[in-house]
């Protein structure tokens, strides 16, 4: 398969590349290289797919709609993974520009490319956070999603919304994947586990928001990967079941659906801590905070649909993830075992 990635210097997408490229797929990969957190990060991650000769990076930004265009002009494509997109939730109350540029007038661009070439299955990046005001535990594609609490959950309801719409007016086969806390090695330094992990190498007092009472559904990048796989090899087809009566969000009479792709095991905040500490050998400071803007205190995934569609079944448990984890950081940074490193 040729296969377009979008986001390919991020975190998910670098490692779904790689995937894809092991097996033997053509990647064409695209991200606009921001400063949104370190860019020798992402140059780094693009180094290791460099080595692949069915590899090919262009520098381009999904809001610029002539180069989307001329992307999707010239390239056959089998299958497009959507990953580009401004990540963050809290980012999102600060600078909620930038997430109407990149979340929905990118993700537009990427449709429009999809349906004129007519790509064989669009797979775009959705988000827990579309559960918003929800409590009912755990989230399922079934239960509306009409109440989000951040920017950054609205632009990825809306990106649902407008797939489906797509699905229904040109037959675009479009699945969407609500991604739990996906943690793992080359991650984002602007997620709890690396910045919790270089805190405490540092010495540093970590804040803890909600004090500690938060519940997350963390899911190893490995087994998030192995699930994008899964479902770019199926494209989304009509329910026959849908009935409009009694409509299912998760499906339609388009070829469309919607996925939760999470770990199916709640974990408490002070207990991925607690493991975090477990591996770097070293005891962390506590600062107990209170829940902040546009956060939920718990995630919990239903991955059923997800595992009857495709047979995703995630297995790696936080202990094995986290120390895979800290074992990447150490030797990105240079830091041996037992060593700390001196606060900022």
């Amino acid at each position: 398969m040729h296969v377009l990635v979008t986001g390919v210097a991020g975190f998910i997408g670098s490692t779904l590349a790689r995937r894809l490229l092991e097996r033997g797929d053509t990647v064409t990969g695209i991200d606009n290289i921001n400063d949104y957190y370190e860019v020798s990060l992402k140059q780094a991650r693009l180094a290791r797919l460099a080595a692949y000769e069915r590899f090919t990076f262009i520098q381009m930004d999904i809001v610029d709609r002539p180069a989307v265009a001329d992307l999707f002009a010239s390239h056959r494509l089998d299958a497009v993974m959507n990953l580009a997109a401004q990540a963050g939730v809290r980012y999102s109350i600060e600078n909620p520009a930038a997430y109407i540029d990149a979340n929905l007038v990118g993700f537009g661009n990427i449709l429009e490319g999809a349906r004129h070439s007519k790509v064989g299955h669009l797979v775009y990046a959705s988000s827990s956070s579309v559960y918003g005001a929800n409590t009912k535990l755990p989230f399922s594609e079934e239960h509306n999603v009409d109440h989000p609490v951040s920017l950054y959950a609205a632009t990825k309801k809306a990106n649902e919304l407008m797939a489906h719409t797509y699905a229904h007016l040109y037959g675009l086969p479009v699945s969407g994947l609500r991604f739990f806390t996906v943690y793992g090695p080359w991650g984002r330094p602007d997620m709890a586990l690396f910045l919790f992990t270089r805190g405490i190498l540092a010495g540093e007092t970590i804040k803890v928001f909600n004090n500690g009472d938060m519940i997350r559904d963390f899911t190893y990048v490995d087994d998030i990967v192995e699930g994008i796989v899964r479902v770019i090899d199926h494209p989304a087809e009509p329910d026959p079941a849908w009935n409009g009566d009694d409509p299912n969000p998760a499906t339609s009479y388009a070829p469309y659906r919607v996925f939760n792709i999470g770990n199916n095991q709640p974990v408490q905040l002070l207990r991925y801590i607690e493991v975090i500490e477990q591996s770097l050998g070293l005891k962390a400071k506590l600062e107990m905070m209170p829940m902040q803007a546009g956060d939920v205190p718990a995630t919990t995934a239903d991955v059923s649909a997800l595992e009857r569609a495709v047979g995703y079944a995630p297995s790696t448990p936080i202990e094995v993830g986290v120390a895979r984890f800290v074992e990447w950081y150490r030797d990105y940074y240079g830091i041996p075992a037992g060593v700390s490193i001196p606060a900022r």
